[in-house]
């Protein structure tokens, strides 16, 4: 009897033992969404493994949560609300006594989506070559809190209601060799919303026609991995009395989405694509997927693989505030092939590695490109309409069908930081190009005579702002080793990319004085300046127009922020 007794009471002080060694854990957190506004009525469902555990509990109105009472061991955290989707965050691991932090972002579907600029649209990312990996908009936040909650903040609302609005007065030289001489207002307005939300509106009208020649709506929200999901509609008309009672009206919508997503720590995948359509003496629709691959082989190197079914538009990244030149600076690119209009049809892909030393940054790529209906870019008055020619009245060139060009080419970039603000690049190029041979050439028999040939293309550029002066100065030279009719490289996105030939671009601010508003900024925006690789055809009507690469554009005025 007194050997069974003793029994008991060792089992039983083993039993009390191991109880006080095991200490309840507690999980807490907040549940906003991703512009921080805290989530009132949550559900937050707390499982186990096993299942042996499967506690629930609902935010309040701060969107705060607390379970207590648990055991050490792993657990899953799965917040569910109306509107929003679903978030699970699994292996959240409890030691005895811990007080875990788990704060939650709710996404909506559509932010889910990830619908973000294509990459290479903004100036900071072509500058960055865009070194580190994107965070997941819902990697969760765990930290221990031994006194207290630790309380992370998702968004700032101090940019609710921020405002921006610039207007630009521009004009341009008359001349046979000269285009975009025409008067044009650009119209530019930004109206943040909900603290992180942009509102954006573009526009840039023509007097010579009377009405707007394109417009841009977009609006745009950042997420908190930093990355801006974006839905915008890019709407053209050109037209004159003439066209417009003749109903060839040119007019081109097109509606582009990107999808970002992370699927390992060093592997990034951009995907998405563009729909076109275009309205000129009929209608051609097309969709460009686009996408690319980044491989992180560590914090300066990085391996791409990039698929693209359109030109790049670059223009942004430029930092241009003034109208475009003419149409083949925006897409959807068109020209007419037997009275019926064909979209520019790509195909390009590319491998690069990029490797970062310093203030030092180089690129190596290769690529494959095969184009159908390349629109090929003339300059010239062409006063018989019944050509296969697209007419920009708004800059005073037109588009012409190029064929096909089939290339595969290499590039090499290299960079330099020389000041804060300011970056020098080297660019060299090797790959086909579209020619026409020596000699006078009517244009009507030019399609039948292009061929392709390879180049040689050397760029120097420096880009940035000039320290004490505040002045935005983009300066480059593009030399190409003989005719060409179509750009070396005519995918190249790379921080090398440079207009052909001769080009500035120069912001100035004007300091304000007693008659001079403040906001107000000088622009130059110089094409071609030498006006380098023009090559002279005859038209139907006997004129002589050139083809090229880029026209020469001279264009100059005023710009106001508000």
């Amino acid at each position: 009897m007194t050997r069974k007794l003793g029994g008991v009471l060792l089992a039983l002080s083993l039993s009390l033992t191991a109880s006080a060694a095991v200490n309840p854990a507690t999980i807490s957190g907040f549940v906003k969404n991703s512009s921080g506004v805290p989530q009132m009525g949550a559900a937050v469902e707390v499982l186990t493994a096993s299942a042996a555990q499967e506690l629930i509990t609902y935010t309040d109105v701060h969107g705060h949560y607390r379970v207590r009472g648990l055991l050490p061991g792993t657990y899953t955290v799965k917040v569910s609300a109306p509107s929003y989707l679903p978030t699970v965050r699994e292996k959240v691991g409890l030691q005895s006594g811990a007080n875990m932090v788990v704060n939650v972002t709710l996404n909506t579907l559509f932010e889910a989506i990830q619908l973000v600029p294509k990459r290479g649209d903004s100036k900071e990312d072509q500058d960055d070559w865009r070194w580190t990996l994107r965070s997941m908009a819902n990697r969760p936040i765990l930290r221990l809190a031994d006194d207290g909650l630790v309380v992370v903040r998702n968004s700032d609302n101090a940019k609710e209601g921020v405002l921006k609005a610039q207007v630009s007065f521009l004009a341009g030289t008359n001349g046979e060799a000269f285009s975009g001489s025409d008067m044009s207002t650009n119209i530019r307005f930004e109206q943040s919303l909900f603290g992180n939300g942009t509102l954006s509106f573009n526009g840039d009208l023509g007097y010579a026609t009377g009405m707007p020649a394109a417009f841009r709506a977009s609006y745009s929200h950042e997420l908190p991995n930093g990355s801006r999901p974006e839905v915008t509609l890019m709407a053209k008309r050109f037209a004159t009395p003439d066209l417009a009672a003749r109903h060839a009206a040119l007019q081109a919508l097109a509606l582009s989405m990107v999808n970002t997503s992370m699927l390992t720590n060093f592997l990034e995948m951009t995907y998405g694509g563009e729909l076109q359509t275009v309205e000129f003496s009929g209608r051609a629709t097309a969709f460009r997927p686009f996408g690319s691959a980044d491989l992180h082989l560590g914090p300066n190197t990085v391996v791409e693989y990039r698929y693209a079914t359109s030109l790049p538009n670059m223009r942004h990244a430029k930092g241009f505030d003034s109208a475009p030149a003419d149409l083949s600076e925006s897409g959807p690119r068109v020209s007419l092939l037997g009275n019926a209009p064909q979209l520019e049809r790509s195909s390009h892909n590319e491998i690069s590695i990029s490797h970062r030393l310093g203030n030092n940054r180089m690129q190596i790529a290769a690529y494959r490109d095969v184009v159908r209906n390349v629109a090929l870019t003339g300059v010239g008055q062409y006063s018989d309409m019944s050509g296969d020619i697209v007419p920009d009245i708004y800059s005073g060139t037109f588009l012409y069908n190029g064929g096909t060009l089939r290339t595969s080419g290499i590039r090499a970039v290299y960079q330099r930081k020389l000041f804060s603000d300011m970056t020098g690049t080297v660019d060299y190029s090797y790959g086909g190009v579209l020619t026409t041979p020596d000699g006078p050439l009517a244009l009507d028999n030019v399609r039948g005579k292009l061929r392709m040939q390879d180049r040689n293309s050397v760029a120097a550029k420096v880009a940035g702002v000039i320290p004490g002066w505040k002045t935005t100065v983009l300066g480059s030279y593009r030399w190409v080793s003989g005719t060409a009719l179509t750009p070396v490289d005519m995918f190249n996105a790379s921080p090398g990319e440079s207009d052909p030939y001769l080009s500035f671009f120069v912001r100035q601010p004007i300091p304000a004085r007693r008659f001079i508003p403040s906001g107000m900024e000088a622009l130059i925006d110089l094409r071609n300046l030498l006006a380098e690789g023009y090559r002279p055809v005859l038209g139907s009507d006997g004129h002589t127009m050139y083809l090229v690469q880029t026209s020469r554009s001279i264009r100059g005025g005023l710009a106001f922020t508000f």
